[in-house]
């Protein structure tokens, strides 16, 4: 038995999520699928986490089991021969340890959420960004709120009212507002992310871009541990998972 990691990126528009569930249409489906075909073997994938329907990846990693004898530099090109083209393998492969797991074994990850603020939506980059014209977002304050976001927190405010993890409790390490024009990226760096959790301070820090909620009420919001507290859920059309480090391991 071996067990094989790869990192996989994904459009994730026409599906309903990385994580299989009983409707189908989903990334862990597809990839199973072909790897299936591949081996003549039914393969159940560990990924690093789940994404939601319409989120991206670029670097999602996933890790599985299988008796398959092919050569370990061979297994992304023959997998992406059998992919769609919006699911790319894009490292080479590798055998790990029987013991590694991708979800257990990540230390740190890393989100991005894109927004672009131009007048009029741009039609080829519409599906990886949530679009806000007006009024003009004010950058700074946003920028002062992230600030107390940073640390380890009890992130509640910031997950749905039905999260079943026992514990809320996360690390973020890095909180970045960058701009480039019209395009506003912030990125997210942490031990690990509640559902929606990205996507809760997303719309917590537009509420603050438009001068309905002050910068320094963050850390209040962070501090009631109350859902109703935090701002909207921002579309999830605009979140993508960029990277999954494992330290030493990776």
């Amino acid at each position: 038995m071996r067990n094989i990691r790869m990192k996989v990126a994904y459009d994730g528009t026409a599906y309903s999520g990385f994580q299989s569930q009983p409707g189908g249409n989903t990334v862990q489906d597809v990839i199973e699928q072909a790897i299936e075909v591949l081996t003549d073997a039914k393969t159940h994938i560990t990924a690093s986490g789940r994404t939601d329907a319409r989120v991206h990846a670029l670097g999602q990693v996933f890790n599985f089991y299988t008796e398959a004898q092919i050569a370990v530099e061979r297994w992304s090109l023959a997998l992406n021969s059998r992919l769609p083209s919006d699911i790319r393998i894009v490292e080479n492969a590798v055998e790990v340890p029987l013991e590694f797991h991708s979800r257990y074994a990540a230390k740190r990850k890393t989100y991005r959420y894109s927004i672009y603020t131009g007048k009029f939506n741009d039609v080829f980059r519409r599906n990886y960004h949530f679009h806000h014209p007006a009024p003009q977002l004010n950058v700074g304050t946003m920028r002062r709120a992230l600030e107390y976001i940073v640390g380890e927190h009890d992130f509640t405010s910031f997950t749905t009212v039905h999260s079943d993890k026992i514990s809320h409790v996360r690390t973020i390490y890095e909180a970045e507002l960058r701009q480039e024009g019209p395009h506003l990226d912030l990125y997210l760096t942490g031990n690990g992310f509640l559902y929606n959790m990205v996507r809760i301070i997303t719309g917590t820090l537009l509420l603050v871009g438009k001068g309905k909620l002050d910068p320094d009420s963050m850390g209040g919001i962070i501090l009631a541990k109350n859902r109703q507290a935090a701002g909207p859920t921002a579309v999830p059309y605009g979140l993508t998972l960029v990277e999954v480090d494992y330290g030493e391991q990776s």
